[in-house]
């Protein structure tokens, strides 16, 4: 039996999702958004066409929509679907999703102007963080329908002032909450520092704050694929990550797995950015920042596109942390700067294969480092004092700072 789900851009449907009885996706645009003069494609990887994709080119986006990992499974055992099934969990959480993409069975519409939403106080949001281990995004709340990539257990909410609001029946949200973790100590300050630190520097990025439920630390991120519109309710921008754009499996988003390298990463933005030049130094500057900060995990689902007003840019940072400060994680980086694997390994030579990826002329792209190093010695030194718990970051930044401003033109 052929099972199926709308899919829509904001209010507009766009086209349908099928499952058909031996388990394979099928995505087709819908004729009258083929005839739309305003008509937009759901992915990079998925052009506006007549006719059905088959999995293999369908399947790397729509699965990119979904929880990884253990929250994957997690949300699977809450519904009782298999964690391998896109389609199941799609059909049970679609109806919210990064960028502007909902899923819904045929004939339901999105919620838009007559979005619900239930007001928490401080105990019940207090609970329903320290309930995300077992309820990821939140999954299990009755009329809770929402989804977010990534492995990392978050809440999914909307503000309102100072007022947390549930999301329901796939009502917009506007941040995402992440709590402290027990397994890797001062996180929610580790990833704060790092955001805050790239914002001083003058490097976009999504808007951070530090929280409080009760007992529960926690980091609020303001959602930068919605907007308020004049009549209050909220708007969905649509965006999508490089995996997805390149039409790259969520579970291989590490270069070592079959992932995006960076040069993927540069050409992507060269090709489908619509202002390449400005938006090639600001990765350029995000694969810098990440060197200094020690962030080994910059995969291709942490950088995005952003889809807005018939114009593609570069997206604003976001997971920005220091994982060099957990030695029980992986000291290779996500994706190689040259060939280097780890961050102790780059030489010379790889930072000026980067350079050539990245179609800089290597006398302007050390003189940029060079800036950013001392920009970044002098804007932590500030920052630390806000944030102390963030004190190993320094340790780490001072140590690749100094390597970078060891590098010459010829060396």
């Amino acid at each position: 039996m052929t099972r199926k789900l709308d899919v829509f851009l904001g209010p507009d449907k766009v086209g349908m999702l099928e499952q058909d009885r031996h388990g394979a996706l099928w995505f087709a645009y819908d004729g009258a958004w083929l005839e739309n003069e305003h008509a937009a494609p759901v992915s990079a990887s998925l052009p506006l066409r007549a006719g059905r994709y088959h999995s293999r080119d369908c399947r790397p986006f729509f699965a990119g929509l979904l929880p990884e990992e253990l929250s994957r499974q997690r949300v699977a055992e809450r519904f009782g679907v298999s964690e391998r099934n896109d389609f199941a969990l799609l059909e049970k959480i679609g109806a919210e999703c990064a960028g502007a993409v909902s899923l819904l069975p045929p004939g339901e519409l999105p919620q838009t102007g007559l979005a619900r939403y239930r007001k928490l106080d401080v105990t019940e949001l207090e609970g329903k963080l320290q309930s995300l281990p077992q309820s990821p995004l939140l999954v299990g709340e009755e009329g809770i329908r929402l989804s977010l990539a990534g492995a990392q257990g978050k809440a999914v909410l909307a503000m309102r002032g100072a007022d947390f609001l549930l999301p329901m029946d796939g009502s917009p949200s506007t941040h995402i909450l992440k709590p402290a973790s027990g397994s890797f100590p001062d996180l929610v300050e580790n990833e704060f520092f790092c955001m805050r630190l790239a914002d001083a520097l003058g490097i976009k990025v999504a808007r951070v704050e530090l929280g409080e439920a009760g007992a529960i630390r926690f980091l609020q991120i303001t959602r930068y694929d919605r907007q308020e519109a004049d009549d209050g309710s909220w708007e969905r921008i649509h965006q999508e990550d490089f995996c997805q754009a390149l039409g790259i499996a969520p579970e291989l988003k590490y270069q070592e797995e079959g992932g995006p390298g960076l040069n993927d990463c540069f050409d992507l933005v060269r090709q489908r950015c619509d202002a390449p030049a400005p938006d090639v130094l600001r990765l350029f500057d995000a694969v810098v920042l990440n060197f200094l900060i020690g962030n080994n995990d910059a995969h291709g689902k942490n950088f995005s596109l952003i889809h807005e007003k018939g114009q593609t840019r570069l997206a604003p940072l976001y997971d920005l942390v220091s994982t060099e400060q957990y030695p029980e994680l992986s000291a290779n980086m996500a994706m190689r700067i040259g060939r280097a694997k780890t961050a102790n390994e780059v030489t010379s030579k790889d930072w000026l294969a980067l350079f050539q990826g990245a179609g800089l002329g290597p006398a302007m792209a050390i003189r940029r480092m060079h800036k950013m190093a001392n920009d970044v010695r002098l804007r932590s030194s500030q920052l630390i004092k806000t944030v102390p718990m963030a004190s190993g970051v320094m340790q780490i930044i001072s140590r690749r700072a100094a390597a970078i401003l060891a590098l010459r033109v010829g060396n």
